[in-house]
């Protein structure tokens, strides 16, 4: 007794090889796009170099235009002069005084986050991972850091500064609208910021795919 073989539909058959190129092409997308994100992420840190990360307006009457300082990767622009006139009366630190080593060093940091970013992009080894992380990193110790400094300037007050007695210790906003004294201020993270942030994203998928790829 013989047993008659099936042969699968000519449309099932079609279909599978399409699914079957399909998901050859994905898997190559994805080795690609693993490979190059450090690259990509790298072209958006250097863009970043140029624009600011970081912006704080005050808002009074007398100044009907505001007061404005914006943080970029390695300098402070704006009314930092008058933002720190005005800082004297309450005790403040003055705002070039804040974070001077990290804006010594920031320009420098980034410059190698894009070295380790092109160099990821070149190699095929575990050591592409593990170049890459300080890139996820930079946007949060940034971040980190701007907070650790509004914090000490809102806490250690000068005692002794003509208006000390009438404010209290306090944190000013890392963002969104706040009050410091007569003043109203709006925080805000600028465009170098995001740039940093989409460049870490990438970089943090790109690692979520190499481990995939290493582990399959």
């Amino acid at each position: 007794m013989t047993t008659a073989q099936t042969t699968p539909p000519t449309g099932d058959r079609a279909t599978s090889r399409v699914r079957a190129l399909l998901t050859g092409r994905l898997l190559s997308f994805r080795a690609e796009f693993a490979r190059l994100a450090p690259a990509l992420a790298a072209i958006l840190l250097a863009v970043s170099l140029f624009l600011p990360y970081w912006s704080l307006v005050l808002h009074a009457p007398q100044y009907p235009g505001g007061l404005d300082a914006t943080i970029f990767a390695g300098r402070l622009e704006g009314d930092v002069d008058e933002i720190d006139e005005l800082n004297h009366y309450i005790g403040m630190m003055r705002l070039v005084e804040a974070a001077r080593i990290e804006r010594s060093i920031a320009p420098v940091a980034l410059i190698v986050l894009i070295g380790l970013g092109i160099t990821a992009a070149l190699l095929r080894s575990r050591w592409a991972i593990v170049l890459a992380i300080p890139i996820v990193v930079f946007p949060v110790a940034f971040v980190a850091d701007l907070y650790y400094w509004l914090n000490r300037a809102g806490h250690e007050l000068d005692p002794h500064a003509p208006l000390s007695s009438s404010i209290r210790p306090f944190t000013p906003h890392l963002l969104g609208v706040g009050q410091v004294g007569q003043f109203s201020t709006t925080a805000q993270f600028e465009a170098g910021f995001y740039l940093s942030v989409l460049a870490a994203l990438l970089v943090l998928v790109s690692i979520v795919l190499r481990l995939r790829e290493r582990s399959a």
